[in-house]
């Protein structure tokens, strides 16, 4: 039994119309409740909502205070290499788009590592294209005891593993791993997964339980904003949520909503136009959502986002951020700007927005805040 049996239960069709059928009662109703279930997330993330967002604001930093504290955790990416197996629209990766391409060696990886270590960062996210023969658990085997033995903290977002190799895995430091599925319907999943692996979309769908049972600390869950319908794909995500937590309890969770930026590949007159445009209130709306129907899942915002984004909305229920971030290979060695994944808009240093987390009287974390603050 996995997500995937549940998941053929769910129709999308249904559950956006569901959506947008939400009235201001059903938000006001959901607002005053002590606890919120997946039909008040409906509400919450429907447009019938949108005048309600300074009170959902309020009660969503009230409970992201009482359950996390002041404390802000920041963690910086580690991209390993842009060698991929995989073609897919939105991503600089992809095989089809002609980029150099580069898998970092040992020396070059221990080179990153000391300019991360630099910047204070106790927590690193290791990033990959989806290459299994050239960046693969060979690889891997080597790679990740070499880092962990300098991160507290050690996270991946490489192609999906099987459950034996996420256990053999975690033998070698691995704490947590970040599995996206980009969007949770399968006819615009295959649209944009064009090549490789990736287009199967059950296996990738499958992940999350797979990473449960083989005992990995914290698994992170979400989808690209903007392939498809927002509201819809992200009810998705929480109904993905609310099955794992239920299922794998002793397992935590996080969630991300990355939407999409340009990449490399992409010419002004080809760039992938999103389905859906979410706009930065809507983003808003939805953090606060999701903190009101979960109290406990880690939240993360990334570097997609601008600086006065990251800043105004840090206080209303974000409990992770990236910094300083480089979404090449070797990019913190070297001044190089090449090869990106994707384009970031917060380009501050860490010691930039270490300052600005304090400066709105918030502690900043260097490690996942779960190891830093257990015994």
């Amino acid at each position: 039994m996995s997500f995937v049996e549940q998941f053929k239960h769910l129709n999308w069709h249904d559950i956006s119309m569901s959506i947008y059928a939400k009235t201001a009662q059903d938000v006001e109703v959901a607002l005053s409740k002590p606890k919120r279930n997946l039909e008040d997330f409906k509400a919450l993330i429907s447009p019938a909502a949108e005048p309600y967002l300074e009170q959902m604001a309020q009660l969503s930093y009230s409970a992201t205070r009482n359950r996390f504290g002041n404390t802000m955790s920041l963690y910086i990416p580690l991209y390993l290499s842009n060698l991929c197996a995989n073609a897919c629209t939105y991503c600089g990766f992809s095989m089809e788009n002609r980029i150099k391409r580069r898998t970092l060696n040992k020396q070059e990886v221990e080179d990153e590592v000391k300019a991360i270590k630099q910047m204070k960062f106790d927590s690193v996210l290791l990033v990959t294209g989806e290459h299994e023969t050239k960046v693969g658990m060979n690889y891997f085997r080597e790679m990740v005891p070499l880092i962990k033995q300098q991160f507290n903290y050690l996270a991946m977002e490489v192609q999906p593993l099987n459950q034996q190799d996420y256990a053999e895995l975690k033998t070698l430091g691995l704490d947590a791993v970040m599995v996206y599925q980009e969007t949770y319907n399968p006819s615009t999943y295959a649209r944009h997964h064009l090549r490789g692996n990736k287009m199967d979309f059950d296996y990738r769908l499958d992940t999350p339980d797979r990473l449960a049972r083989a005992g990995i600390d914290k698994i992170g869950i979400g989808a690209l904003i903007g392939l498809d319908e927002w509201r819809t794909d992200c009810f998705y995500v929480a109904a993905h949520l609310e099955y794992l937590e239920r299922t794998y309890w002793q397992t935590r969770y996080s969630i991300s909503f990355p939407r999409l930026r340009p990449c490399e590949g992409e010419s002004s007159n080809n760039l992938l136009q999103p389905k859906s445009v979410m706009t930065d209130k809507q983003l808003v709306q939805l953090i606060c959502a999701y903190r009101l129907l979960n109290p406990e899942v880690e939240l993360s915002l990334s570097t997609r986002e601008s600086p006065m984004f990251r800043d105004n909305v840090l206080p209303l229920g974000i409990t992770s951020m990236s910094a300083a971030s480089k979404t090449q290979p070797g990019g913190y060695a070297s001044d190089e700007v090449e090869l990106e994944q994707f384009e970031i808009s917060d380009e501050r240093s860490a010691a930039s927005v270490e300052s600005m987390i304090r400066a709105k009287g918030f502690d900043p974390v260097w490690r996942d805040w779960h190891s830093a603050y257990s015994g």
